[in-house]
């Protein structure tokens, strides 16, 4: 059993050294065995141009901040932020980094930015290459960013890897609660997966995120939902049997591994379900 803190905070924007106080804050309030923040946490997500000086490497003093408070609560903490490359200087990256108390630092970098309407990355971030399964006490979770929620292959290759839960930081302003409030039990069901979704709440620029941090379990049922537009935090357990019982009755890990379409429109043999294996 884990129990996954869903943390939905207003950010104060361009102040690091705020959010990570807050972030503190929130730490003392709750226990958890994983401590989840929105995308773009540590600066907000309005930042624009400012983004290139906020940015941090992973070692930088922002992440080793949230090492020690790792540290005192004994779990890790998971939060978005904007992340220079570790290899190509001078790229910059839409991340999602988990801090365990041990000092071990995971990283993923959001594959599909959103480029369209009213959201610009495109013109900041550089995408990421691949999607990087991450551990939690022994345990795969797949964490995606906001609109990488809307592509379901990429979830579907997570739990392929053994990933229980999907874990998503967004930043989604109001206009786009209809469509997440649908995808994050669509991820869930289709999957036979947790879906974890932590949202940006408040007011940035001109932009309203409308928090609401919610969860489904593997049949696609909610278990939580956080309230709207304010600070908020629920606390969920994620039982592995949960996952395990609902991937016997609808197998859908079992037959997207016997078979996939191939490019040409084929059926091609993929052997060793993982759901099938004993963990």
């Amino acid at each position: 059993m884990m129990r996954a803190a869903l943390c939905q905070i207003p950010c104060a924007l361009g102040d690091k050294e705020e959010n990570l106080s807050r972030m503190g804050r929130m730490l003392a309030q709750r226990e958890a065995d994983l401590y989840i923040f929105p995308e773009m946490f540590l600066t907000g997500y309005m930042v624009r141009d400012e983004v290139f000086r906020l940015a941090e490497d992973v070692d930088g003093p922002s992440v080793s901040a949230v090492e020690r408070m790792s540290a005192e609560v004994g779990a890790p903490i998971l939060f978005g932020m904007a992340a220079w490359d570790d290899e190509l200087p001078g790229v910059l990256r839409n991340s999602a980094v988990m801090v365990s108390p041990d000092g071990s630092v995971q990283r993923y970098d959001k594959v599909n930015l959103a480029n369209f309407g009213p959201f610009e990355e495109g013109i900041y971030f550089t995408p990421g290459g691949a999607p990087a399964p991450m551990e939690v006490n022994g345990r795969r979770v797949g964490v995606v960013i906001c609109y990488d929620l809307s592509f379901p292959e990429l979830s579907k290759w997570y739990t392929l890897q053994g990933s229980e839960a999907i874990v998503c930081l967004s930043a989604s302003p109001v206009t786009s609660l209809p469509l997440f409030e649908r995808l994050v039990p669509a991820r869930a069901a289709e999957n036979a997966s947790y879906c974890l979704y932590v949202n940006q709440t408040g007011t940035q620029l001109n932009q309203v995120f409308f928090g609401g941090a919610e969860a489904s379990g593997p049949g696609g049922e909610r278990l939580a939902k956080a309230a709207y537009f304010k600070e908020d935090v629920k606390v969920i357990e994620l039982d592995p049997e949960a996952v395990r019982s609902a991937r016997r009755a609808r197998p859908t890990l079992r037959d997207s591994l016997r078979s996939a379409v191939g490019v040409e429109g084929h059926v091609q043999h993929i052997p060793t379900p993982l759901n099938d294996r004993k963990r």
